[in-house]
């Protein structure tokens, strides 16, 4: 089992792929090599799911095009 990575200092920011409604806004985090920590803004307390930036990166793709 791979270890957790520590998002206590993280630095998040909203998406740009977030619409800016209060609905749907999710955050990412910067700054961890390799990985794109991602959570739901109306609860930044809770959970993050974090992805390898390539994996991330096919996603956001398939989103734009």
């Amino acid at each position: 089992m791979r270890a957790r990575p520590d998002l206590t200092t993280a630095r998040w920011r909203k998406s740009t792929y977030s619409n800016g409604e209060a609905a749907d806004c999710v955050e990412v985090a910067d700054g961890l090599p390799g990985l794109v920590p991602v959570r739901d803004s109306k609860t930044p307390t809770g959970p993050a799911v974090t992805f390898g930036a390539p994996a991330w990166t096919a996603f956001v793709d398939d989103l734009v095009t």
